[in-house]
């Protein structure tokens, strides 16, 4: 099949059919889905973060103890796509997380990782005294400390041990939201209303359950795991809730991060919305008759 592109991004919130979607894709381009999906990177908790049932590329890649990072999954994600290019012509990505999608289909020049001990040295410094902490700032990266407030103890932080390491909050480009990509690339947005949105976010909830989350959360938090994979949504909830209300907290705190990540979607530069509340069969063929036009 000859298309106008050589990746397909499929992005949108959760529920919103990504999976079933970007599955279709890769069969009808006989390729294959490199996940953007920050938690689906980590295995021992498939139920958890929703990860298909058919291989994908960057699933279930790190254990729970690794520490991930987006500047790991970038070099990753392009090993991977970069191999399907050549190896099959296409390559589709799906995700929900929308800097790991940026990451995949840009170079995003991220900022230098910090050496171990940094982070917690300038927080010390800042429990000790944040305007001492702040003040330091001033010295070390004066354009950030005009944006950064000195009540703002995570950018502080942050800040000070990205100017010990040469990097900056404040680049001087911003890759992030910049269009270019490094890849020919369609990225379609999956919209839907609110309403079917929340009725598919209960439905997964409650299989969620049935297939056993509860027990596997609690057998991954009986082993080490890192600050990353911590923030698997529904983790915190089931660790500290009975199950009843953990249930309703999750159905809570997803239906917020899908209106976060429709937000998220219309930012991305140059993404096609398109309505999501069809068949995958149907929207497949939408999605590729706007491939082969590009």
């Amino acid at each position: 099949m000859v298309l106008g592109v050589e990746v397909i991004a499929v992005f949108g919130p959760t529920g919103s059919g990504k999976t079933a979607l970007a599955e279709r894709l890769a069969d009808l381009l006989a390729t294959e889905v490199v996940s953007a999906d920050a938690m689906q990177a980590y295995r021992g908790l498939p139920i958890l973060t929703n990860q298909p049932e058919r291989p994908a590329r960057l699933v279930g890649v790190w254990s729970l103890a690794h520490e991930g990072s987006v500047e790991e999954y970038e070099r990753l994600a392009h090993d991977a796509i970069d191999e399907l290019v050549t190896a099959r012509g296409s390559a589709v990505i799906a995700g929900g997380t929308g800097l790991y999608l940026r990451a995949a289909l840009a170079d995003l020049s991220l900022p230098p990782r910090v050496s171990p001990g940094v982070r917690e040295r300038w927080d010390a410094l800042y429990e000790r005294d944040p305007d001492a902490a702040h003040a330091e700032l001033e010295r070390a990266d004066p354009a950030v400390a005009t944006l950064v407030h000195r009540n703002d103890r995570r950018r502080v932080v942050r800040a000070l041990e990205l100017a010990e390491t040469g990097g900056s909050l404040a680049p001087a480009q911003n890759r992030l939201w910049a269009g270019e990509t490094r890849r020919p690339t369609l990225v379609v947005g999956l919209d839907l209303a609110r309403e079917t949105l929340r009725r598919r976010i209960e439905r997964r909830t409650a299989s969620m359950f049935e297939r056993g989350v509860v027990d596997e959360v609690r057998e991954a938090l009986a082993r080490p795991i890192s600050r990353t994979a911590e923030k698997a949504l529904g983790l915190l909830e089931l660790a500290e809730l009975s199950e009843v209300d953990a249930r309703a907290a999750i159905v809570r705190r997803t239906t917020r991060y899908a209106a976060y990540q429709l937000k998220w979607m219309r930012r991305i530069p140059g993404v096609v919305i398109i309505d999501a509340d069809r068949s995958p069969e149907e929207v497949a063929r939408d999605v590729l008759d706007m491939a082969r036009a590009r």
